[in-house]
């Protein structure tokens, strides 16, 4: 499995956002996005999982288009799973429901075929014991862990995440930051957009730089953080390090 991205581009009126974007992951890779607020990182993650349509370029996902406008979005967005800022959980559906909704409804399957699969992923991420929890009855921390079981109930080859620990207390960023690592030790491939250098600096395969549209630079994260060869990356580096 790989993921293309070649000369994209992308705006909302008159402001460019991606620039002639080009980026390549291979299967079991984690990239990691840094830059600035405003510098195209969230709007890259929408583009790739088609919630924004791009202006220019293209987006190969094993080498099928998946930006051509003959394709049938939906299929591919099964593919793709992708986690936000804020945790989207239906607040009147318990955490379960809130899993079991999608395949219910894409799959056609009954809530007793999928439950097993919801229950090992519960399992799996420390909160088997919060399947009949609702939203409010969660830390801030268990909700984004439930987003991410949710999209995983998918079997998506690719995640996104766009900046899932920049709406939790600092206490709670570890909880989800050791979902990601366990993720990435079982081979997912992903990309985050996310402020946590720290973690980029430990995890990831390859850091990209994203200013103003662009990826200004990329590469292992010990060469990025440690040696930049762009000035505005050591720059914005000497800023959030």
């Amino acid at each position: 499995m790989k993921l293309e991205i070649i000369d994209l581009w992308k705006k909302f009126g008159a402001n460019v956002v991606c620039k002639g974007i080009d980026l390549a992951v291979n299967e079991g890779e984690m990239v990691c996005l840094i830059g600035a607020s405003g510098s195209g990182k969230s709007t890259l993650l929408r583009c790739i999982n088609l919630l924004e349509p791009v202006d220019d370029g293209r987006i190969l996902l094993d080498g099928l288009e998946i930006t051509d406008p003959e394709q049938d979005p939906q299929p591919i967005r099964q593919r793709i799973g992708m986690v936000f800022q804020s945790y989207n959980l239906f607040p009147h559906m318990n955490a379960l429901e809130n899993v079991l909704l999608a395949p219910r409804r894409i799959t056609g399957r009954s809530r007793a075929e999928l439950r097993p699969m919801a229950e090992a992923l519960f399992e799996r991420f420390n909160l088997a014991d919060r399947m009949g929890h609702y939203p409010d009855q969660m830390s801030g921390g268990q909700q984004q862990r439930v987003a991410i079981i949710r999209a995983l109930a998918m079997k998506p080859e690719v995640m996104l995440f766009d900046e899932v620990t920049s709406a939790l207390d600092p206490e709670l960023v570890g909880e989800v930051l050791d979902v990601l690592r366990q993720l990435k030790a079982e081979g997912m491939t992903m990309i985050l957009a996310t402020h946590e250098m720290g973690f980029a600096r430990e995890v990831a395969d390859k850091v990209c730089f994203l200013d103003a549209g662009r990826i200004l630079e990329e590469g292992p994260p010990e060469q990025l953080f440690e040696r930049p060869r762009e000035p505005r990356t050591a720059e914005f580096l000497s800023r959030v390090l």
